[in-house]
């Protein structure tokens, strides 16, 4: 890819910079349409990836999906497993799916630490099928206000207080039977969920 900066793209392209959750059909197709289709492609990377990086920094499933997608999609490229023509409509397809997911997170009616831990909660299958979509909200409603409440500044350099938000996380989900099939997995990753939301929390 050009070392090249995203708004020198623009200008090169002609095209007026959008927020990527505003990109319209009309601004995909003049994509699409660029002459020189290696700065399409680094234009929709740094798109997304600026994109990724603002609405997913404390959200470990979504950040760790669409980084990881759009890693896999840009490898192919460099590869060359993939024509250029081919990852401008993989990318533009991710861009649209991004949106929809930020539009389905609006109408969740949870705020952003909520959605996280929803986020979490819902990767683990036999939990979606066992709990029903109310409970699983209410889980990660818990889980946000009592870990926040319980998050000090310095939780992250005392070992007795990171202990204690572990066993706090776990007994919320053991209130609520969560996970049902006793997955370990599904228990580290809203562990680690709630780590990322509370060193947020705490700076």
């Amino acid at each position: 890819m050009i070392a090249q900066g995203v708004d020198d793209i623009f200008a090169m392209s002609g095209l007026d910079r959008p927020n990527i959750s505003l990109m319209s059909d009309e601004f995909m197709e003049d994509v699409r349409n660029m002459p020189y289709k290696n700065f399409a492609v680094e234009l929709l990377e740094k798109l997304l990836k600026d994109d990724i990086r603002a609405h997913t920094r404390t959200n470990v499933v979504q950040e760790r999906k669409y980084s990881e997608r759009l890693q896999a999609t840009l490898v192919k490229y460099k590869s060359r497993g993939i024509e250029a023509a081919q990852v401008i409509e993989e990318l533009i397809a991710m861009a649209k799916e991004f949106h929809a997911e930020l539009e389905r997170n609006k109408e969740l009616g949870l705020n952003s630490d909520e959605i996280a831990f929803y986020d979490a909660l819902v990767t683990n299958e036999s939990a979606v099928r066992e709990l029903d979509d109310k409970a699983l909200k209410h889980i990660a409603t818990e889980l946000a206000k009592h870990l926040r409440a319980s998050t000090t500044i310095d939780w992250q350099i005392r070992e007795n207080v990171r202990a204690r938000l572990r066993i706090l996380v776990r007994r919320i989900l053991q209130r609520f039977k969560y996970p049902p099939d006793d997955a370990p997995e599904a228990v580290e990753l809203i562990l680690k969920q709630a780590e990322v939301l509370s060193n947020e929390w705490a700076s």
